[in-house]
């Protein structure tokens, strides 16, 4: 795939407006596209405060309306706020350098994916992609508001699995930590402060006709 020179990748970024601060100063789209995709980012200062159920559930809406093989929607959604009885056993699920933050969420979510089909109990083969596409729209939405929105794989899935007492019918797929970002607080970890990150260049990533393997 031929890459854009540099002049044209300022000149397309350009046209991008809407970014925020301090999303506008570490990213720059190669292309004109919707800012909602530049502005989601992953920080973990959060307040600690808690948002309201209906904020929490539109997050879950978003989701709900993702594309899945089949319509199976494979995704599952099991929360858990600081002010309910389950908070300390998800807690306890984190690894210790995750826990230092996110322990200020709003709400830390367990996604889990469902293996096999309804209408067959037939496998799946694309449940854990499927799911995958719901939370990037949960965390889409999540960036809409203004919201922290952090996936994380660094927890124990053993023992997620055990505390739901899954079955092989179903897959634990990741974490996720939602909240009011503290645009005020140092992270853990962060003593330059938190920025987003930039993403590869699309001919790394895009191939026409033939894969080239990097």
């Amino acid at each position: 795939m031929q890459q854009q020179s540099d002049s044209d990748s300022e000149h397309a970024g350009s046209t991008v407006d809407g970014l925020r601060e301090p999303v506008d100063e570490h990213r720059d789209p190669a292309y004109d596209i919707d800012p909602l995709f530049v502005n989601r980012w992953s920080p973990r200062s959060m307040t600690g405060d808690t948002l309201p159920e209906d904020d929490l559930l539109a997050l879950f809406e978003a989701a709900r309306w993702a594309p899945s093989s089949y319509n199976n929607q494979h995704w599952r959604f099991v929360y858990a706020t600081p002010d309910d009885d389950a908070w300390d056993d998800f807690v306890d699920l984190l690894a210790e350098g995750n826990r230092e933050w996110a322990t200020d969420a709003a709400a830390l979510v367990v996604i889990l994916s469902k293996t096999t089909f309804d209408h067959n109990d037939e496998p799946a083969p694309t449940h854990s992609f499927d799911t995958g596409a719901a939370t990037e729209n949960l965390a889409l939405e999540g960036a809409r508001r203004g919201l922290v929105v952090h996936g994380m794989q660094g927890f124990d899935y053993d023992a997620a699995a055990e505390l739901f007492d899954l079955t092989d019918e179903y897959a634990v797929e990741a974490m996720t930590a939602i909240g009011e970002r503290d645009e005020d607080a140092i992270a853990p970890g962060d003593d330059d402060g938190e920025h987003p990150n930039q993403r590869k260049n699309l001919d790394e990533i895009v191939f026409a006709g033939e894969f080239t393997p990097s």
